[in-house]
């Protein structure tokens, strides 16, 4: 291996974006993909050591406890890995002239209004999850060393937990479902966030003095609610031909008040994404455009609905 190549550490490399992000990020140095085993961020006292050992020139930190309704009653284990962690990894990062990149959420955010949210917007977290990925945010800035930080929306792939997989599974097992339709934001995929991510760590290798570092809205183009999603997914994997028992029209949509959950989800989930255009010139896809190759991969595994002649649909 190049000891040239800068060292590229990806923590939770089995989560979704940590996933994507390790195909993208080989042509750009040495990966180092750390899992849970070999970089737990809820053991923060332990993670400047492994960063000795390690010693990146890039940390890009997808690792984060996700599971929204857990975290209003494990908050101490949310806030470690949400705040203190990242707070941890940025500061070892200053120390030793490292870039930082982290990615948030649109739940730092109160999710009330109608317009999209700008990355200067003021945070009103509604949520122990938001909260906890707030305070990441703080302790990565307060740091004081070169960071970006990438909020994005509604992540979906092909692998890890996600709504995309679960409707997929519900709809091979009920014919009716409910679904919420008074939350608006924008599905966005795992490839295109590790895509977007590649292309500004280039930049950042080919002039890390003049690189714009800060905040920025990450996610796809277009929007729509939660019903409008599962629909349309279903209706692509259909076009697949999927195996499901569920149609497309059969998702009815109710509001957030009949589905009532521990976390309050945010009603506006919009983000602005032009700061990360105009400073980056990057063309965001429609959130439509990120579903196919998702649904393809994961089709491989599933099972195809028979046509009449007894051939499996192609």
């Amino acid at each position: 291996m190049d000891e040239a190549l800068p060292r590229i550490l990806i923590t939770g490399k089995d989560g979704q974006v940590g996933h994507a992000l390790q195909a993208a990020l080989a042509p750009l140095g040495q990966l180092i993909a750390a899992d849970r085993r070999q970089l737990d961020l809820s053991q923060t006292g332990r993670l400047s050591q492994a960063l000795d050992r390690i010693r990146p020139d890039i940390i890009v930190n997808p690792a984060a406890y996700t599971a929204v309704d857990k975290a209003e009653s494990e908050p101490e284990l949310a806030f470690q890995v949400n705040a203190e962690a990242p707070g941890e990894l940025a500061r070892w990062a200053a120390s030793h002239d490292a870039l930082m990149v982290h990615y948030s959420t649109d739940y730092v955010f109160s999710g009330q209004g109608n317009q999209p949210w700008r990355e200067d917007d003021a945070p009103d977290p509604q949520s122990v999850y938001g909260r906890s990925k707030w305070q990441g945010e703080r302790n990565v800035r307060a740091a004081g060393g070169r960071h970006l930080i990438l909020r994005t929306s509604w992540v979906f792939g092909a692998h890890g937990a996600n709504f995309l997989k679960t409707m997929l599974r519900l709809a091979a097992e009920r014919d009716s479902l409910n679904v919420v339709d008074d939350q608006i934001g924008a599905p966005t995929s795992a490839l295109l966030i590790a895509d977007c991510t590649a292309r500004l760590l280039s930049r950042y290798l080919d002039a890390p003095d003049a690189f714009a570092c800060g905040t920025y809205h990450l996610a796809a183009q277009g929007e729509t609610s939660w019903h409008g999603y599962a629909r349309y997914l279903l209706s692509r994997a259909q076009a697949l031909g999927l195996d499901l028992k569920l149609a497309p029209d059969a998702i009815q949509g109710i509001p957030s008040c009949d589905y009532p959950t521990p976390a309050r989800r945010p009603a506006n989930s919009r983000l602005d994404c032009g700061k990360l255009k105009q400073t980056f010139d990057l063309e965001l896809p429609s959130w439509q455009a990120g579903i196919d190759p998702a649904l393809a991969e994961l089709a491989r595994a599933m099972p195809r609905r028979h046509t009449e002649d007894g051939k499996g649909q192609p």
